[in-house]
């Protein structure tokens, strides 16, 4: 299928989703040191295979995840159904090793997938198609063809379950490709497969094929060609749960990269890693709530909103629908700011953050807005919507030393 050439119907959701929660989770939580720890780490097959029975999910709650989600303001939720070690979670005929037989004795994605659409979610399913536990997946890149049919049959049997067990499925969205080709992964056979189960679902770029949307991940890369696109990133510097790991991302940070994306017309996925009991820690949890109150104020501002070309601004992201543009104070400038080089006459400034209209004058090529707070209203950023006679576009010849650049990346 050609990714330029979206039916609007299937994808109209996922454009205007924005913001959705990723979830890595599996037997790698019980180790506590990230989900690749078992590659990096070089730990034997036999020493990491206990660690199965010691993922309990007692206190799995997936209810309770999706009304974190949307207390956060996220559209979706995608949940890594199997990572790289090769557990599957769920109840699979082909793959004894999954969360039916050991472990938590549990259907994770059968109570995920319904938990998702109770609360109004839209719902995706990770699949990674590197496994290190068969070892078809190695011998075959290796060299032995037989391994490698076996097991491209194998992961396409996987998937075939995926596509066919749990009602509408949203998103699929695939992991590690590398060392196959996409010939070798039959990737056009495989999605065509999902495809033909699931008529409405989208697929990511990650079995080598282009497909629906790219995953930039943990950067912000706007699709130069107008395609979907989402950037996946973490909350700390693990994807997997690593109690150790204090490196968090502040609530303002996650409202930049949100806006950031927002203008670019993408969807920031952003993760979070479970405990082996199943408990989002709390960390996590309070950034999230976090940035839900701010989108509580500025949401109209994140979704739905069109993409322009309008990044240089050095006070921070824009975006915009229609004739109103929201200018997302990243760096807040005190009680008066410039705005250079924007073109459509400007109706009215109101500070979105708190609802109270700003005088403005606008001057040839400058919009001068005056009377604004001496420090920012909103501790993550604060938000200027301005309504405008057109849609919004500006002229960078006529603002002297106007360069494409943004602030410094937030950490």
């Amino acid at each position: 299928m050609s990714t330029l050439e979206f039916p609007t119907s299937r994808t109209a959701w996922f454009k205007d989703a924005r913001f959705g929660m990723f979830i890595h989770w599996g037997v790698y939580s019980v180790y506590g040191r990230g989900e690749w720890a078992m590659s990096r780490e070089r730990i034997a097959w036999s020493d990491y295979e206990p660690l199965t029975d010691q993922f309990t999910a007692e206190d799995f709650d997936p209810d309770a995840w999706a009304r974190l989600a949307v207390q956060a303001g996220m559209r979706y939720m995608v949940l890594t159904t199997k990572h790289h070690e090769g557990f599957c979670l769920w109840d699979s005929a082909i793959c004894s090793y999954n969360s039916k037989r050991r472990g938590p004795k549990r259907d994770i994605v059968a109570e995920f997938v319904a938990a998702g659409k109770r609360a109004g979610l839209k719902v995706g399913l990770y699949y990674s198609l590197g496994d290190w536990r068969n070892p078809d997946w190695a011998a075959g890149w290796k060299g032995d063809v037989f391994a490698r049919e076996r097991f491209m049959d194998y992961t396409h049997g996987l998937v075939r379950e995926l596509m066919t067990n749990y009602g509408p499925i949203d998103i699929l969205w695939y992991d590690l490709p590398q060392c196959y080709s996409p010939d070798e992964w039959r990737s056009v056979e495989l999605n065509a497969m999902a495809r033909s189960l699931q008529p409405h679902i989208l697929i990511n770029n990650r079995a080598l094929t282009t497909e629906d949307f790219a995953t930039p991940e943990q950067h912000v890369a706007a699709s130069s060609q107008g395609r979907l696109w989402e950037s996946c990133m973490t909350l700390n510097d693990h994807w997997g749960y690593c109690p150790t790991d204090t490196r968090f991302k502040t609530p303002a940070a996650v409202a930049y990269n949100l806006a950031t994306i927002a203008a670019g017309g993408g969807n920031l996925l952003l993760n979070v890693g479970p405990d082996p009991r199943g408990r989002i820690p709390e960390a996590s949890a309070q950034i999230l709530r976090r940035v839900g109150e701010w989108l509580q104020t500025h949401g109209q501002a994140i979704y739905p909103v069109e993409r322009h070309n309008l990044k240089w601004y050095l006070f921070g992201p824009v975006t915009a629908k229609g004739n109103t543009m929201y200018c997302h104070l990243w760096q807040y400038y005190g009680s008066e700011m410039t705005i250079g080089g924007l073109i459509p006459a400007v109706k009215s400034a109101t500070l979105l953050t708190t609802g109270t209209p700003v005088a403005f004058e606008q001057r040839g090529p400058q919009l001068f807005l005056r009377g604004l707070p001496k420090t920012s209203p909103d501790e993550l950023m604060t938000v200027i919507k301005l309504e405008l006679e057109a849609p919004p576009s500006h002229d960078l010849s006529t603002v002297l030393g106007g360069a494409d650049i943004f602030p410094d990346f937030p950490k």
